[in-house]
């Protein structure tokens, strides 16, 4: 290999990671928008008072955003369950968040009788389902208040750090 090849090449590598990043950060800007939006509707379906731990209180949110844009985490379903939130934002002309639970359960169901977000809905139930029982180490799942609630405990051996390192 000729050393400007060599050159052209490693500027190309090294300019990657930053290429990868502005996505991430284009995303992530996209999430943060919508996040309210995924809360209300983690909170709707896990919600206080119920015989499971709420999804407020167990952070649900803040886990379904580190998953999601955790390095191993396939980008297309990441990029559905934002774009699934602007949808039912936009079907519900940006009103959902101030709406009654009876309202919400109503735009839920509308929004489920679609094929889009019937699918985005698992999603969203998967993913706050996995807050709620996965090991404690992954920020969810508080004191094991989901395992407790199941009268369970968590698979053995459980995990010392939270992720593997890349």
């Amino acid at each position: 290999m000729q050393r400007r090849d060599f050159l052209v090449m490693g500027s190309a590598l090294s300019l990657s990671p930053y290429l990868h990043a502005e996505t991430v950060t284009t995303q992530q800007k996209a999430f943060r928008q919508v996040s309210s939006l995924i809360e209300a509707v983690q909170g709707h379906m896990f919600p206080e008072g119920g015989k499971l731990p709420s999804a407020r209180s167990m952070h649900t949110i803040r886990f379904t955003e580190e998953t999601i844009f955790h390095p191993t985490y396939d980008k297309d379903i990441r990029a559905f369950v934002i774009e699934g939130a602007q949808e039912l934002a936009k079907r519900e002309n940006e009103k959902f968040l101030s709406y009654t639970q009876r309202e919400k359960e109503r735009a839920l169901r509308r929004y489920e009788q679609t094929d889009y977000g019937s699918n985005w809905l698992s999603r969203i139930m998967t993913l706050t389902m996995e807050a709620l029982f996965s090991d404690p180490v992954y920020g969810s799942n508080i004191k094991a208040a989901g395992w407790k609630a199941l009268h369970t405990q968590g698979g053995e051996p459980r995990p010392k750090t939270r992720y593997i390192q890349l």
